[in-house]
């Protein structure tokens, strides 16, 4: 954690930051068909990603203050896809373009080997929550996420937590009640 924050560090003692938004509970940052390449650095407030799929929305990952986030597949290819990036309560966001931000990243090989660390936390983050969602109980999925991340609970309404781990709204409050 300290080396993301290090990394936040030289982004603000650069200027780095192209943007400052502040975006309303409910507002999309993007939608479904659009290309958005740029990063987002969450100031304060929450957000989460999420897709359709025939039956309902899937929340595949959760943002709050002092995260980055971004849609990865469209950063990454440069073209539209299908995810939505939604401000879950009143969000103060800083956003950096690709270009801006990977001259900055490519400056020098610190930076580099940071940002290559930051990328591999990040795989390392989804292959655990596919793990999570592929072998676990809705009870160990809950107490996995809790012990990895127990500011989530903090700062996400639990309809959204209930999504991301797989599970009825109905079910996560039982597990906290219990």
């Amino acid at each position: 954690m300290q080396l993301f924050q290090e990394f936040i560090n030289q982004l603000n003692e650069e200027s780095l930051w192209e943007k400052k938004l502040i975006l309303n509970r409910n507002e999309y940052l993007k939608v479904k068909g659009s290309t958005d390449t740029n990063i987002y650095y969450i100031k304060s407030g929450s957000l989460r990603i999420f897709f359709e799929d025939e039956f309902e929305e899937q929340t595949i990952r959760l943002g709050y203050q002092g995260n980055i986030i971004g849609a990865l597949d469209s950063f990454i290819t440069e073209k539209s896809s299908d995810l939505y990036i939604q401000v879950l309560k009143k969000t103060e966001i800083w956003m950096v373009s690709k270009p801006s931000f990977m001259s900055f990243v490519h400056q020098n090989e610190e930076r580099l080997k940071m940002w290559i660390v930051i990328l591999e936390q990040l795989i390392y983050q989804q292959l655990e929550r596919e793990k999570d969602i592929l072998t676990y109980s809705p009870l160990e999925r809950y107490n996995r996420v809790l012990k990895r991340s127990p500011q989530l609970f903090q700062e996400i309404p639990l309809k959204y937590i209930a999504s991301y781990l797989r599970m009825t709204p109905e079910t996560l409050s039982r597990i906290k009640k219990s």
